[in-house]
């Protein structure tokens, strides 16, 4: 009789990762490691964003056909004002603390931020804020419904009765100010804490992206914060600050856009700097343009208050020419980020893995944003499509393009030092196309549904409009995408459970900046040790020495000679054919 050997159990081809149960809920209540704060930061944020997205669902599915099907009027309201608020109030701002809290202390080389409890009390605060914005919808009377924006008199208690508008107002000023308090930290942090030869003109560019944030946010948030205290003492106190007859129409929109515009500088530029630090790594090459990016950054940051009443063209009630003037004018430092981050990637060894693929969308994307923002600035053109959906789809592919690609790719690309581990490339790819197939569908058409002259925040349309076919599309566009993060949710689970273990500080091989010197992930206070410090690109430097001296001597060539890009490229291609990249160890 022959024995028949047992078959191997097939397993994972990495461990999984060891953990206590019951560790980490109680880690976290009592944590001031600003890398635990990141990753609550994170997970909360993405949550919200979760949250929004089946709204933004629930309205595409609204729109799909002419006549009301699944939505009341009041509902779609609400809908859409929490919608607006979620994204860019619950998710897009915390979620840059997110990517500030675990990457600016290491980047800098300190062991901590500045205030570390304050930190913590930080996080609670947008925490506890978001949750009181959300309740609304458990109200009698529903969640507010005036829109995210909040205008007077709609926002007033005549128009908007109820406690749904009350926890809004309230919601928002207590995560208000767990960011202002976030801002003060980071000032301080980065001032304050840099390793010895972190000078201000060798910091990342994502750092140089918090601190200028951080400055817009302690200039920008205290104005929203007073603004939400007017309405509600004028809700409950009879105040009359707002009341239309003495001008407090127009009060509100400019004490609300004065917030809003450097709010979208706010959600925007720290992404700006992910896609900085993403594009020399994966190009094997320097940043191109390094204190250019810089002035940019500085640029944007003085002219975003500048432009705030382009969002009241409409009111009859500014100077067009200089805010048309001002706004045209902030696309020039914009302009000037595409030109360097192009720069960056021109004759470089471009390898194409999920963080880059993320950051090249985040270019695409944002380029056709800013070309009709380009293009809403003129007066003109903006009394034509004002309150369409060519402002939504602009406003989306700016937005959107810019932080929900830019915080794909940050994920990616900082997840192996945040866990330890590596996510599947594979996943990440399917992601990427899906993600951007799925969000140009749903926008690109918005574009001419606007044209053609259909309004925002409108629940419904009559079939003889014509809009249905665009609308239909936009509708299945939408769906693809909100498909989309379900690989990535995946992804993130299997990888932090069972993802290829990264045994070196720097897996993709080519990092720049400080982060990719210490441990994947680092240990409690970031450093067991720190390298000399002698140019923006330190990290670089103690893995590739040989180069060191060859990059100095080139820094200033022209004329014939190799670049320091070129230099950089040539020899440091040796490293990555099998067998002696650190990605494939």
């Amino acid at each position: 009789m022959t024995a028949v050997a047992p078959k191997p159990i097939s397993t994972t081809p990495y461990p999984a990762r060891e953990s206590k149960r019951g560790s980490l809920i109680g880690r976290m209540l009592r944590t001031t490691d600003p890398k635990d704060i990141a990753i609550l930061y994170m997970v909360t944020s993405f949550a919200f964003f979760l949250i929004g997205g089946l709204m933004a669902l629930l309205m595409r599915a609204e729109l799909a056909q002419p006549g009301l099907q699944i939505l009341s009027v009041d509902q779609y309201n609400q809908l859409f004002t929490m919608h607006g608020t979620i994204m860019l109030l619950l998710y897009a701002t915390p979620i840059l603390f997110a990517f500030a809290n675990y990457i600016v202390p290491l980047q800098i080389g300190a062991p901590d931020v500045a205030f570390p409890r304050l930190n913590a009390f930080s996080y609670w605060l947008f925490l506890f804020g978001g949750t009181i914005v959300v309740s609304g919808f458990f109200t009698p009377d529903g969640a507010a419904a005036f829109g995210w924006f909040a205008y007077t008199p709609l926002s007033s208690v005549i128009y908007s009765p109820g406690v749904g508008p009350d926890l809004w107002i309230v919601g928002l000023a207590v995560s208000g100010l767990g960011t202002i308090l976030g801002g003060v930290n980071f000032v301080t942090t980065i001032v304050c804490m840099r390793a010895p030869g972190m000078t201000m003109f060798r910091m990342p560019i994502f750092t140089w992206n918090i601190l200028v944030t951080a400055v817009l946010i302690l200039l920008a948030f205290p104005i929203l914060t007073a603004a939400l205290f007017g309405l509600l003492a004028d809700r409950h106190l009879g105040a009359q600050i707002f009341a239309p007859e003495a001008g407090g129409v127009i009060l509100w929109q400019h004490l609300f856009w004065f917030f809003g515009h450097p709010e979208v500088y706010i959600v925007a530029l720290p992404f700006f700097g992910i896609v900085t630090e993403i594009f020399p790594v994966f190009s094997r090459k320097p940043i191109f343009g390094y204190k250019t990016l810089i002035y940019a950054t500085l640029a944007i940051a003085a002219l975003s208050v500048a432009v705030w009443a382009h969002h009241m063209y409409a009111t009859g009630g500014i100077l067009l020419p200089f805010f048309a003037f001002t706004t045209f004018l902030i696309a020039v430092p914009t302009g000037i980020k595409f030109f360097n981050w192009i720069g960056t990637m021109w004759r470089g060894q471009l390898t194409f893995e999920t963080p880059m693929l993320f950051s090249v969308g985040f270019l695409v994307t944002f380029l056709f944003g800013g070309l009709t923002g380009v293009l809403l600035a003129s007066p003109p053109l903006d009394f034509h499509v004002s309150d369409s959906y060519f402002v939504v789809a602009h406003f989306h592919y700016v937005l959107f393009g810019t932080i929900v690609f830019a915080t794909y790719a940050g994920i990616y690309f900082w997840f192996p030092k945040m866990t330890g581990r590596m996510m599947d490339e594979r996943i990440g790819k399917f992601h990427f196309w899906a993600t951007f197939i799925g969000f140009h569908l749903t926008f690109l058409v918005q574009h001419w549904l606007g044209n053609e002259g259909m309004p925002r925040r409108y629940a419904d349309y009559a079939a003889t409009d014509g809009f249905t076919t665009l609308n239909t599309i936009s509708t299945i566009g939408a769906f693809i995408l909100g498909a989309s993060t379900l690989p990535f949710l995946w992804n993130v689970f299997h990888s932090y459970r069972y993802g290829r273990p990264v045994e070196v500080d720097d897996p993709w091989g080519h990092g720049n900046s400080l982060e990719w010197a210490t441990s994947c992930p680092p240990p409690r206070h970031n450093f067991t040790e720190l390298p000399r410090i002698r140019s923006e690109r330190p990290a670089f430097e103690l893995h590739y020495p040989h180069l060191t001296e060859r990059i100095r001597l080139e820094a200033h060539v022209g004329g014939g000679h190799e670049s320091i890009g070129e230099a950089a490229a040539g020899r440091t291609g040796q490293e990555h054919i099998p067998g002696s990249d650190p990605r494939n160890k």
